[in-house]
């Protein structure tokens, strides 16, 4: 059997690559006549010599311009790669009718071979649902077809040869020159539905967890972040538990309970004093979706006054009601080079020392002279960056900032004096700047009543991805007792325009000083296995000599290599429509390093019939049981009973601060198991931190 197998691939592979080979490799007709024929065209509609023949003008200007444009589109077709022309390999038997059929990315017909491309292919969906000795019973192209899967296998091959194949029968490797049969249970995602985040210690430390029973009886539907009140251990307590009046920051490694701890310190603080318990009291995060994720806990404490907002949400709320002549239309093209000057930690000094120059009225007219002088006079930025920044931009960077800002200046300017043909909008960066120029100039930010808007206690989470002019406009908010908790960690550290260099710098920044860090050391979602991971990818940028401190152990981290996007679509729809079966009520993340491939992943795996896919564009996480594909930087903050990260490749994950981070930060949303995948050659970030005996090479 194992021989046959084998050399029944390897016949097959003898004759795609004869039919490759035979396959005509002419390339498109030229488009030059078309493009002369069509500028004819165009000379003679301007002149307008022959009026009378315009009509039959137009017809042939669309007839030529369309089949330009079908020219060009046929050079778009994919071609079937000779040095790696299929990944799967099926075999149909319908009746009487047998078929076998390659997937490739390319589709080619030709000489007994039959290669489709397994991203439209119609009948490629079989290869998707049904396993090896299924029944299939689908309408494919508008005809019902049915019959049974006799064959269903994936295969490597490199460079023309082949070097593996996987079927239900076992796993065969080519090694020097021999085919040797692989004797081992496929890898395979299980054992973590409704995990917790940490072990409770009841029962003799029996390891019951939050949310379930030994052998996975009861399963936490709701994958909000849960109360844990409960769970809290000693040293988090004691940071709950710090006196209302100053700051407490706090630090931790993914999963070490930051957020808990700025939470239930709220409810702490609240039962003490009441006051507390208020719309004056603010619970600030980065992201709509750690908003939603977190939404649930304070309720759920008691605490039903204080609001959970992001830092844009509760900005752009006072920059209108301070400034209500200003768009409210926000613009999303501003260029990196602006977000990045706008957010800039020296742009506290630059506002701080317009402000004291430039004698003016303290009404909202001057404040926006004062915000639109910094960022449009490029003076102003040269001197303040050269005394504060010398390195953050470069002059000519400088010059095209302040002249994008002076452009866009000009268009507010006729837009506020009523000339409706101009479109005047605004940056979200441009809330905190607006703010912190009212501060200085008015005083402090009014409430819709005109009273000044004055904070009992500010909660900031994830602040390492905050700027220092964010924070400080919050940190102008607080009452004389200055009461706020910073809880962040700056391994996970993602948005580098918002100028987080190190806490010792942002506290500087803030003109705060003497301010304790506290750690916590103990990582309660994940397993050793997983953090130890996290921890490792983040090479000379972890914080701690000693790897983090877990309560249990699981599942080793894994990494699997493919030749293709599809053959990895095959193999997680495979192993994710296991565990969605015997572990319905498990939260699954597909994590990618871009949107294109999150579209392609959801798209494909939407044609596996897997239950409960989503894709998440927009932070718009249900928090619910089922799959959910979406990139890196959307999940921060969020956890996950099983995480798949998606091409892990150099391509994508180079050996930089910002991919060391963003890998560290995907790694450590899992809580139970971890999966890596990578069709592009495999990033060193993640070779150097799996142990070669648990990478599997498809």
């Amino acid at each position: 059997m194992n021989d046959k197998i084998v050399n029944e691939e390897l016949d097959l592979l003898r004759r795609v690559i004869d039919a490759v080979d035979q396959a005509p490799t002419s390339s498109a007709p030229s488009e030059d006549a078309l493009i002369e024929e069509l500028e004819r065209i165009r000379q003679s509609l301007v002149e307008g010599t022959d009026t009378k023949d315009e009509g039959a003008l137009m017809q042939q200007w669309d007839r030529q311009s369309a089949l330009l444009k079908q020219l060009r589109e046929s050079r778009k077709a994919p071609v079937v790669d000779r040095n790696s022309p299929y990944f799967g390999h099926l075999e149909l038997s319908e009746g009487k009718l047998k078929l076998e059929i390659c997937l490739g990315k390319a589709t080619l017909i030709r000489g007994g071979v039959s290669i489709v491309d397994w991203r439209h292919a119609p009948i490629s969906s079989i290869f998707y649902r049904y396993k090896q000795g299924d029944e299939y019973d689908e309408e494919i192209s508008g005809r019902a077809r049915s019959g049974t899967v006799t064959a269903r296998r994936t295969v490597a091959i490199r460079d023309r040869r082949l070097e593996r194949v996987e079927a239900p029968e076992g796993t065969f490797c080519a090694e020097d020159g021999h085919w040797r049969h692989v004797r081992r249970e496929p890898p395979r995602l299980a054992g973590g539905e409704g995990a917790a985040l940490r072990v409770h210690e009841v029962d003799g430390g029996a390891g019951r967890r939050l949310g379930t029973h030994p052998g996975g009886a009861r399963q936490r539907v709701d994958k909000h972040l849960p109360d844990i009140a409960g769970l809290i251990d000693a040293e988090q307590f004691d940071l709950i538990t710090r006196p209302s009046a100053g700051l407490v920051v706090v630090r931790g490694t993914a999963g070490s309970g930051k957020t808990t701890v700025a939470l239930h310190r709220i409810a702490y603080l609240a039962y003490a004093d009441p006051s507390i318990e208020s719309s004056d009291t603010l619970f600030i995060v980065f992201s709509p979706a750690l908003r939603n994720y977190v939404s649930h806990v304070l309720p759920a404490l008691g605490i039903e006054g204080v609001a959970v907002k992001t830092f844009h949400e509760w900005a752009a709320a006072a920059r209108r009601r301070l400034l209500p002549k200003l768009p409210r239309e926000e613009r999303d093209t501003a260029p990196a080079i602006v977000q990045k000057l706008k957010l800039h930690p020296a742009m506290l000094v630059a506002l701080s020392e317009q402000v004291k120059k430039v004698p003016g009225k303290s009404n909202a007219a001057q404040v926006i002279d004062d915000w639109a002088s910094v960022l449009c006079q490029r003076r102003i930025l040269e001197d303040v960056f050269g005394r504060v920044a010398p390195k953050a931009f470069s002059a000519d960077e400088l010059r095209r900032a302040a002249d994008w800002n002076r452009e866009r200046n000009e268009e507010l300017s006729s837009w506020l004096r009523g000339d409706q043909s101009v479109q005047a909008e605004l940056d979200a960066e441009d809330d905190a700047l607006l703010l912190r120029a009212w501060q200085l100039r008015v005083g402090p930010l009014l409430r819709r009543d005109g009273s000044p808007l004055v904070c009992r206690h500010i909660a900031i989470d994830e602040v390492q991805d905050f700027s220092p002019l964010e924070v400080r406009v919050l940190f102008d908010c607080l009452d004389e007792h200055q009461s706020m908790t910073l809880a962040g960690d700056t391994q996970q550290h993602i948005v580098e325009s918002g100028g987080f260099t190190s806490w010792q710098d942002f506290f500087a920044q803030l003109g705060i000083e003497g301010t304790a860090v506290d750690t916590l050391r103990v990582s309660y979602r994940s397993t050793s296995e997983i953090a130890n991971f996290a921890i490792g990818v983040l090479g000379d940028l972890r914080e701690d000599d000693a790897p983090p401190l877990t309560t249990r152990s699981g599942p080793a981290v894994e990494m699997f290599r493919f030749t293709e996007h599809g053959a990895c679509v095959a193999f997680l729809a495979e192993a994710l429509r296991d565990l969605t079966k015997h572990e319905p009520m498990a939260s699954i993340a597909i994590l990618t390093p871009s949107p294109t491939l999150s579209e392609m992943y959801y798209e494909s795996l939407t044609r596996t019939d897997l239950p409960e896919l989503r894709w998440v564009r927009h932070q718009d996480f249900n928090f619910t049981p089922g799959i959910e594909v979406t990139e890196i930087e959307q999940v921060k903050g969020l956890e996950f009973d099983y995480v798949v990260l998606v091409e892990v490749s150099m391509g994508h994950f180079p050996d930089t601060p910002t991919a060391r981070r963003l890998l560290h930060v995907g790694a450590s949303r899992a809580i139970h198991q971890l999966w890596l995948t990578s069709v592009g050659t495999p990033s060193r970030l993640v070779t150097a931190n799996i142990d070669a005996t648990t990478q599997e090479r498809r």
